[in-house]
């Protein structure tokens, strides 16, 4: 992926904020986790992308994936930001 810093991005506060929020609120649930960089959705460049890598099995990836994206769809209904968690998994062999 060509992930970008979150510096790189045009961001306000608020957006920022929220990022940070979501990330540590996945984090303190699931501690293996650490964002690696930034994207904006190739097809909707309103859509943030927060890449995080997970080192986990794939059922845990599933369940932080489940968790996040609740997160994620409560923030885009309470404050109208589309944030999403991308996770990369160097864990999994892909077949």
């Amino acid at each position: 992926m060509n992930t970008l810093p979150l510096s790189a991005l045009r961001l306000n506060h608020k957006q920022r904020e929220l990022i940070e929020e979501l990330f540590q609120t996945v984090h303190a649930k699931y501690p293996q986790t650490r964002i690696t960089g930034y994207e904006l959705n190739p097809d909707d460049k309103e859509h943030i992308w927060v890449i995080v890598e997970v080192m986990m099995d794939e059922d845990t990836e599933i369940e932080l994936q489940t968790f996040a994206a609740e997160l994620s769809a409560d923030v885009m209904m309470d404050y109208g930001y589309s944030i999403s968690l991308m996770t990369e998994n160097p864990t999994l062999i892909e077949a």
